[in-house]
């Protein structure tokens, strides 16, 4: 009798550390999962795209003949979930713009001079300037646009926007250089849209009458 509840104790000792072996996760190995249909989305996401329809079948809670993480879109061409552009189409901001197309080299710089903001100085357009300004130019040239931010001193020769040297160079050319970046100055035309780009460069030039 003893020896049998030696035995029972080994036996529930082995299912209990088995089942607390699924419990560790790292790496690739993110363990057991309860109700990993509560986890892993169903829904079509335009960015991942997964064709087979036997995949996650195991965790299917539904009464669909399909994998729980099966996502592809039937009804599309090559069952893709995000439907191509229609051909020869170019994509526009919310306001109609078409994307700028300014080379990214001394030709394009020189030619942004001739470009013409969109908008005009309003309090509400300078009011949303500045607080664009602030988030993405104020560490490197400082709250007056006089090259003295707090990164400033880390990265010698921040442009000073409020120097003889730039003042006189237009909303185009500030609209340029903030796109493809110049200098020390990197690119930001894929952090900060086209239409916020034309409002730090109206603000900046309302910094340089101060």
């Amino acid at each position: 009798m003893q020896s049998m509840r030696f035995i029972k104790i080994g036996l529930v000792s082995v299912v209990v550390a088995t089942l607390l072996s699924g419990c560790k996760s790292g790496g690739d190995n993110q363990g057991l999962e309860y109700a990993p249909n509560m986890y892993h989305s169903v829904a079509y996401e335009p960015l991942s795209q997964i064709t087979d329809e036997d995949a996650g079948r195991w965790v299917n809670s539904s009464d669909k003949d399909r994998g729980e993480y099966y996502n592809s879109n039937n009804y599309n061409p090559f069952r893709m979930n995000m439907r191509l552009p229609a051909p020869n189409t170019v994509s526009r901001n919310p306001n109609g713009w078409l994307p700028y197309r300014g080379a990214n080299d001394t030709t394009g710089l020189r030619l942004s001079n001739n470009l013409v903001s969109p908008y005009t100085a309003t309090p509400a357009i300078l009011d949303q300037g500045k607080v664009l300004y602030e988030s993405n130019c104020k560490h490197c040239h400082g709250a007056k646009g006089t090259g003295d931010g707090k990164v400033a001193d880390k990265y010698p020769g921040v442009a000073n926007l409020a120097g003889d040297a730039i003042k006189g160079v237009s909303e185009g050319h500030i609209f340029h250089v903030i796109t493809y970046g110049k200098g020390l100055m990197g690119a930001h035309g894929s952090q900060v849209s086209e239409a916020d780009r034309w409002k730090i460069a109206k603000y900046v030039k309302e910094l340089q009458k101060n």
